[in-house]
């Protein structure tokens, strides 16, 4: 089981708070009360303050981590994007190049209609 703090303390208060006909049966009312409270509080899967903090500082950890991801990733793409522009426009200029030293068949004009 584990030791919720301050436990013994509200179990201490709870039984001090009884009426005094039956102070008599403090001890035993002290142990029902701690073991009845123990098993709620386990039933409500509680974790303790220190695992608390442990999994925040993971989670701020992993947050970092995924802004630097986001980050890098839109960086990529934007040199994707240059980097695909700058194809499209070597691929447009080497076509226009090749069209443009091909020699143009100009039409014979003996060859058109009377």
């Amino acid at each position: 089981m584990q030791n919720f703090k301050g436990l013994d303390d509200l179990v201490g208060r709870l039984s001090a708070s009884m009426p005094a006909s039956v102070k008599h049966l403090h001890a035993d009312l002290e142990n029902n009360l701690k073991s009845g409270l123990e098993g709620g509080l386990q039933k409500m899967n509680l974790v303790t303050r220190e695992e608390f903090d442990i999994q925040a500082a993971v989670l701020l950890k992993t947050r970092a981590k995924v802004d630097r991801l986001e980050k890098q990733i839109q960086q990529l793409e934007q040199q994707f994007q240059q980097d695909g522009n700058l194809i499209q426009t070597t691929a447009t200029n080497t076509t226009d190049t090749a069209n443009n030293s091909q020699p143009t068949q100009t039409a014979d004009p003996s060859s058109q209609s009377k």
